[in-house]
């Protein structure tokens, strides 16, 4: 028989549906990337789980261990689960393998997600006797692991390893929810009593978010703003009501930046290293991403980057209101990324009508990210909704001043620039008002074209914020503690 006995040190299970450097779709993969390196410095013996998808590079595969197998039951399916093991960056990561779920060109976007992940969050839920490792916190996240709160609450009735197993969800996007046909219970091997308006009934449907916000321990969202935000319909995505019924669980904890690849003062991609104390390499960083860009190489121009998805939520809309009056000003404009085709359409229109002042690169290059933070004077995220956002954070880091609205993260994290006492790190605006962001960009170019003096003290305070992932971590550290004290 195993023995369950715990040390006092915090065991922490990390579940991710993608973590860095394995496999990136979004922003949780750059958590589940760091955070968890970040715990297990402070003494945590963190791990994380996530699937071994067919898309994970064979450098990694070659490094994995296999460690045990098992089996999940699912309605009549008996699923068999391969657990490899690799320790990257301190941090042991666990890949749950089946064929039939995960050896396909994609992560999400099948007809059978349901299925799929209800096996992932089964498989994670049951992983913890099989390693022999008891974790005191279940760190679940986002919809792709939301049902591993609820099978812990339904393990327990029946397994006393599950009753001093406490769990975490973090909500990193409301947006996406995981809203299936309730016919997945059966398969989940839950019975009917969970299709109520107090679990997870969603309308006709099952919502696994929902499961986990009403399953967990403890609740938390990406900023504390954010937080806040989702309590309204506006933000709530049509959970705000469940959410505000559990508000007493809720926090908000705000994104680092990993300064192991974030660094403009170590970074070999950019062509000129600087730092707070010494600034003047991003002129060169500049010129070169002017070079490369093919735009005119000028040192005096203000430059305006943009690495993102582009989509609606990103303000995008907005931003095509503007950019003919934009435009008008001496003024550069760079965008990196994918996304809808009308954005991608738009920006490719752009940089057709104004050759010499913009340049569209619809694709996505890590590379010529950190080019376009390194060269960039501001960073443009007028987002409608954003949780915590990283990017401004990094644009911060390399001293490109974020221009951004007052949503989620963003408010929490760009301070708005004071020009009598020259105080802040950033430019921001309010309401979703094209205008508003106009006369906000308008602004900051100002201030570099007529107080060049200031406008290098603002970037000198962006670039000594301290947003890495020790301060973020040492909050989860006390989250954790909270919950295991429960």
């Amino acid at each position: 028989m195993k023995n369950w006995r715990k040390e006092s040190k915090m065991n922490v299970l990390f579940l991710t549906g993608e973590a860095v450097p394995f496999i990136k779709t979004g922003g949780l993969a750059d958590v589940a990337g760091a955070l968890p390196k970040e715990l297990v410095k402070k003494g945590v013996d963190c791990r994380v789980v996530l699937p071994l998808y067919k898309s994970i590079g064979e450098e990694f595969r070659l490094k994995m261990e296999k460690v045990t197998e098992f089996f999940v039951d699912l309605d009549w399916k008996h699923q068999y689960a391969g657990v490899y093991q690799l320790k990257w960056d301190g941090v042991i990561f666990y890949f749950i393998d089946n064929l039939e779920y995960f050896d396909r060109d994609g992560i999400y976007g099948y007809d059978d997600d349901a299925e799929r992940f209800i096996y992932f969050s089964k498989a994670c839920t049951l992983l913890g006797k099989e390693i022999n490792f008891k974790p005191d916190i279940i760190h679940t996240n986002d919809w792709h692991t939301a049902m591993v709160n609820v099978f812990v609450n339904d393990f327990r009735k029946g397994d006393s390893y599950y009753d001093d197993v406490r769990s975490l969800f973090t909500i990193h996007n409301l947006k996406y929810q995981g809203v299936f046909d309730p016919d997945n219970l059966r398969l989940a091997g839950l019975d009917g009593s969970y299709f109520n308006e107090n679990d997870l009934k969603y309308f006709d449907a099952i919502n696994f978010v929902k499961g986990g916000i009403v399953h967990s321990s403890a609740l938390n969202t990406v900023s504390e703003n954010y937080a806040r935000e989702i309590q309204y319909p506006f933000y709530g995505e049509g959970l705000d009501g469940v959410i505000r019924k559990y508000a007493y669980k809720l926090s908000g904890i705000v994104n680092g930046v990993d300064f192991d690849i974030w660094d403009p003062a170590t970074d070999a991609v950019i062509s000129s290293n600087y730092s707070a104390n010494k600034i003047d390499g991003k002129v060169e960083n500049k010129l070169e991403l002017q070079k490369m860009y093919g735009l005119p190489e000028r040192s005096d121009v203000p430059l305006i980057g943009i690495c993102s998805r582009l989509t609606e939520m990103k303000g995008l809309d907005l931003v095509r209101y503007i950019m003919d009056e934009l435009l008008q000003e001496d003024v550069q404009f760079v965008v990196l990324g994918t996304g809808d085709y009308t954005y991608e359409e738009m920006f490719k229109y752009f940089e057709w009508k104004y050759p010499d002042k913009v340049a569209a690169r619809i694709y996505y290059s890590g590379d010529e990210s950190h080019k376009i933070y390194a060269g960039s004077d501001f960073y443009l995220m007028p987002s409608i909704s954003e949780p915590c956002g990283i990017s401004q954070l990094i644009a911060m880091r390399y001293g490109s001043l974020p221009i951004v609205r007052e949503a989620g993260g963003l408010k929490d994290t760009v301070s708005p620039y004071n020009e009598f006492t020259g105080e802040g790190t950033g430019f921001s605006f309010a309401n979703i008002n094209a205008h508003e962001l106009l006369f906000c960009i308008k602004d900051a170019l100002k201030l570099y074209k007529d107080n060049k003096e200031a406008f290098d003290k603002l970037v000198i305070n962006a670039m000594e914020q301290n947003n890495d992932w020790e301060k973020s971590g040492e909050k989860y550290l006390d989250l954790y503690n909270e919950i295991k004290a429960k």
